[in-house]
Order: structure tokens, then C-alpha cells, then sequence
């Protein structure tokens, strides 16, 4: 049986009887150095505590980002990020992988900057095929600027799984079987960023950057990453089957974790494109799979 064929088999099974899961690994915190190097504007990157833990700086002239040294075909991402404070009109943080092709793949966590006292929007978004337009948008249920939390990726052959902390937040599971295209052959490097997007990132671009309150600063430490190291070429992990994602367990969220889903979809969601019908007149077919109605 050709490759392709037996990883479709194998994805039909699971999504046919489901599984128990667990909670991903915790991470192991890491000095940035030894994942991260920076990717443009590398003066507005601060090290502090020897490398354990970086500050990006944005102001008039330039924002900045880092991203990993290597690309990686699945694994479980996670990054400690204390957002910045106060007026954070206009800003985008932003925390995603993302394949380096035209049909490219991405998995994105993008924090929208707000005027003081209102709260963040957390943005999410999945690409596959260089097909995305699957926001969705999420108050945090706390001040994500007072002190540092987790925000982390569980990719799989399976799904796609994010978590704030210990809460999931979305699951994007394994579709292909109803014609939806998913990321499972396109190795990703993991970047983050913070930049300028005043022309959409508040209120639709109304509330425009306030650069007298600059320089605006984001601060990072964990830089966690447990993935399967492939080159941009590659097409499967050479792993594949071996790793603890890979296992029964990791394969979809169990009963107490869709509880907690369900009380994000309910409580803090603002956005879902999968119940926008003035945008798309009828719903994507992933969206109750992945228990987004």
C-alpha cells in the first residue's frame, strides 16, 4: 500500500472509533539560544537572566521576531508570554508555525492588542494548502499582561490542539475524509513576533497606535519545543508512529477537556466562522467534528 493510502486508513480508524486522551507533556523550560534565533531587528530583542527569558521591543521605527532553528513535522509547542501592557492599541503578538511554500500550512495564535481596561482578544487560525480564513476569537479570562502564561500547540497526525494553560482552547481535528485539507506534510519552523497592525488588529484598524506610549514590550521565557526535527523537504517524520504524540492517548481530547471547550465556545468566544453566514452561506464541513457549534 502506497504511503499516502496507509496514513489515510490509519486516520479513518481513529476518527471512526475515537480515543481517550490525555494531557500533553508539561513542558521543560529551555534558554532561548538553544531553539530560537532572532529574525529580523535583533536590537529590539532584549536577553535577560542569561538567555531564560527575552524581551521584544516595538516602537515607530520597527517591530521585531525570532523563530526556531529548525523546521519540524509534528510535535507539542509551548511558550510563556506576558503580553504588553497598558494601551496595546494597534500591536499584534503573534506565536504560530508556519511551512515556507506557496500552499503554505500555519498554526496561529495572534494577541490583539486593546486600549487600557479593555480586554485581549486571543485570535486563532489554522491554514492548510495555503487555505485559512478558520478564525476564531476569544476574550482571555484574565490579565494576560500581569504576569506570564502558557500558550502551546499539540500537533499530531490526528489534530490540532491549542491550549491556554491548561485549558483547551480549539481543536482542528484531521478532516481529510470530508474533503478538508490538513497539515501533515509540510514541515514548520515556529516564530514569534511583535509588530505594527493598526489598519486591522483593533476594532477593525479604528483604534490606531498610540506611539507616544512606546516602546511597547512583550516578554518571553519556556521556549519549549518537542517536535519531530525534519528538513523543509521533507514529507513524513522519520519518527512517525514512535513519539508520545503519536500515541492513543494524544490522538483527541477526552471527556473533561471538551467540557472545558465548550465552556470557551460558550463564555469567551466572540468570533467563530464556522456560525458567520454573512461571510460563508453555508458552514464548513470540519466545524462540528471539531465541536465548534
Amino acid at each position: 500500500m502506497k504511503e499516502g493510502a496507509l496514513l489515510a486508513v490509519v486516520v479513518a480508524v481513529v476518527l471512526l472509533h475515537g480515543t481517550a486522551a490525555t494531557p500533553p507533556h508539561n513542558p521543560v523550560d529551555v534558554q532561548f539560544e538553544k531553539n530560537y534565533v532572532p529574525t529580523w531587528a535583533e536590537d529590539h530583542i532584549h536577553y535577560l537572566n542569561g538567555g531564560w527569558e527575552v524581551q521584544l521591543s516595538l516602537d515607530k521605527s520597527t517591530g521585531t521576531g525570532f523563530h526556531t532553528r529548525g523546521s519540524y513535522l509534528f510535535g507539542h509547542f509551548s511558550m510563556q508570554i506576558k503580553l504588553v501592557g497598558g494601551d496595546s492599541a494597534g500591536t499584534v503578538t503573534a506565536f504560530y508555525l508556519s511551512s515556507q511554500n506557496s500552499e503554505h500550512d500555519e498554526i496561529d495564535f495572534e494577541f490583539l492588542g486593546n486600549r487600557t481596561g479593555e480586554p485581549y482578544i486571543l485570535q486563532t487560525n489554522v491554514f492548510s494548502g495555503g487555505k485559512g480564513d478558520r478564525e476564531q476569537r476569544i476574550y482571555l479570562w484574565f490579565d494576560p499582561t500581569k504576569d506570564y502564561h502558557s500558550y502551546s500547540v499539540l500537533w499530531n497526525l490526528y489534530m490540532i490542539a491549542f491550549f491556554v494553560d491548561d485549558t483547551p482552547i480549539r481543536v482542528f481535528k484531521n478532516s481529510k475524509d470530508l474533503g478538508v485539507r490538513y497539515p501533515f506534510d509540510q514541515p514548520m519552523k515556529l516564530y514569534s513576533s511583535l509588530w505594527n497592525a493598526d489598519d486591522w488588529a483593533t476594532r477593525g484598524g479604528q483604534d490606531k497606535t498610540d506611539w507616544s506610549k512606546a516602546p511597547f514590550v512583550a516578554s518571553y521565557r519556556g521556549f519549549y519545543v518537542d517536535g519531530c526535527e525534519a528538513s523543509a523537504e521533507a514529507k513524513v517524520c522519520a519518527t512517525q508512529g514512535a513519539r508520545w504524540w503519536d500515541q492513543k492517548e494524544f490522538q483527541d481530547l477526552d471527556s473533561e477537556q471538551y467540557r472545558r471547550l465548550a465552556w470557551v465556545r460558550k463564555e469567551h468566544t466572540i468570533y467563530n466562522y464556522c456560525t458567520d453566514r454573512e461571510r460563508y452561506a453555508t458552514m464548513s464541513p470540519e466545524c462540528t467534528r471539531d465541536h465548534d457549534v
